[in-house]
């Protein structure tokens, strides 16, 4: 069979060039991976073009709209996803604007698709009660609910994206006074991520349980199976919505009916910015590459907070304060972030 050269172009763009010239992530090189292999399937069921048939002269910028818009009505895909693909989408035609300068023109045509404007608000997310309530759910007489309860609490506590929890290793954990987590996240950036005492003890007892204290296993999977092999997103989600569903059985008001692993995070967030942590402090704890990013929660705070205070507002008394906002070696920590 013969090549066609978007195939080779493509393969180059993957391949080679994210990595070795862009220098991605590996997780920024699926992603763009994901996207393309989604626009071979809406050729091939929109425009009946194979993917082993596709060539430069079925690429123009009527075709990208039109995929955009499948993604959104056929994938059910938000603005944010569909503005995430494109992102992919002129990555890949900047690259075609040097390697294949025949069709400049066209390349231009597609590098002209504007982003998508989204809603200045966020998604649910969890407040201090509805926290406490889920992590009530898992069954710590069992290995597997300390295990679970251990997952959750670290991916609320640390407000690591769900690939990053996947990707964490025994030697990501130093148990220091507060404990920190080394996480990997976009861009190859690391960042330290402060863990307060009660999650540490319950992250310790696990590792302890699971022999993941011993050098040897410095390297394994954080989380992961019996055979050590990395939890998926998918498994993931799927713990955090066996435990949410148990919850919203308890209490319904306390628990979104659509709950992520994200959605752990945005709470974090939310609750730092109630507990008076400076927005520049919030972006450098979440990894966000711009403070604009940080700034959506702020907005949204200051909108939701007349409306919604009777849930989201944390206790005057202290003892009913989360743990993480009792330690004041931990809130000291957050604060230097920022200086």
């Amino acid at each position: 069979m013969k090549q066609t050269n978007f195939a080779k172009r493509l393969t180059d763009f993957l391949t080679s060039y994210l990595s070795g010239e862009r220098g991605y992530s590996d997780n920024t090189i699926k992603s763009y991976r994901d996207t393309m292999l989604l626009f071979l399937i809406y050729m091939k069921s929109i425009h009946a073009v194979m993917a082993d048939k596709i060539d430069f002269i079925d690429i123009t910028q009527e075709r990208i709209t039109g995929f955009l818009q499948w993604l959104e009505q056929e994938r059910d895909c938000n603005i944010s996803s569909r503005n995430a693909r494109l992102a992919a989408i002129h990555s890949f035609f900047k690259y075609l604007q040097y390697k294949v300068p025949e069709q400049l023109a066209e390349w231009q045509r597609i590098l002209s698709v504007k982003t998508k404007r989204t809603p200045g608000v966020i998604n649910p997310y969890l407040t201090a009660d509805g926290l406490n309530l889920l992590f009530q759910q898992p069954d710590t007489a069992t290995e597997k609910g300390r295990r679970d309860l251990a997952l959750i609490s670290l991916l609320y506590e640390s407000a690591t994206r769900v690939q990053e929890l996947i990707d964490l290793t025994p030697s990501c954990v130093t148990f220091s006074n507060p404990a920190l987590l080394r996480v990997m996240g976009k861009g190859r950036k690391v960042r330290l991520v402060p863990v307060s005492e009660q999650v540490a003890s319950l992250l310790r007892s696990y590792m302890e349980e699971n022999s993941l204290l011993k050098p040897f296993t410095n390297e394994y999977p954080l989380f992961g199976s019996n055979r050590r092999q990395k939890f998926t997103r998918m498994g993931i989600t799927s713990i955090l919505k066996k435990y949410a569903g148990m919850a919203r059985k308890i209490n319904p008001s306390l628990i979104p009916e659509k709950i992520t692993p994200h959605t752990m995070r945005r709470s974090k967030a939310m609750l730092l910015l109630k507990a008076g942590v400076d927005i520049v402090s919030i972006r450098d704890f979440m990894g966000h590459s711009s403070v604009t990013t940080t700034e959506i929660y702020a907005r949204h705070d200051k909108e939701q907070k007349i409306k919604a205070i009777q849930l989201t507002a944390l206790s005057d008394k202290v003892e009913d304060y989360p743990s993480w906002l009792k330690d004041k070696g931990l809130l000291g920590w957050l604060e230097s972030l920022g200086k």
